[in-house]
């Protein structure tokens, strides 16, 4: 799959065709990636203990063959390629543009730090 992590890519087909967005996550066995803002959809959930039920909105995965990277130059949809230098790095182009795709930037969520028993001992003082 060409498509990274960090990506601006545009929908192709369906009901959010001509959005763009950011790919916040990729599921490489379905063959499907997770749009920021792209493919909502309402989730009812039931009331429980005193809290009211509510709808909330939720963004569901699209395959990945309904969106394509964004043309740096142009800003419309393009294909990828990539470039091979000399010293034998590869490179991701549009192949629209030729131009440089810029390197995919993903999101890390810092570790979640569990706190020790002298930390615990310490926020109870």
């Amino acid at each position: 799959m060409k498509i990274r992590v960090g990506d601006n890519v545009i929908v192709q087909t369906g009901k959010d065709r001509g959005k763009s967005g950011i790919v916040s996550k990729i599921y490489l066995a379905q063959e499907k990636v997770l749009v920021e803002g792209i493919n909502a959809k309402t989730k009812h959930v039931k009331g429980r203990d005193g809290v009211p039920g509510d709808r909330t909105e939720i963004f569901v995965p699209i395959h990945v063959s309904n969106v394509a990277v964004v043309d740096p130059k142009s800003g419309g949809p393009s294909r990828v390629g990539y470039l091979v230098d000399a010293k034998g790095a590869k490179t991701r182009i549009a192949k629209k543009s030729g131009q440089a795709i810029t390197k995919a930037v993903a999101k890390k969520e810092a570790p979640k730090k569990e706190a020790s028993k002298k930390e615990v001992k310490k926020i109870k003082a």
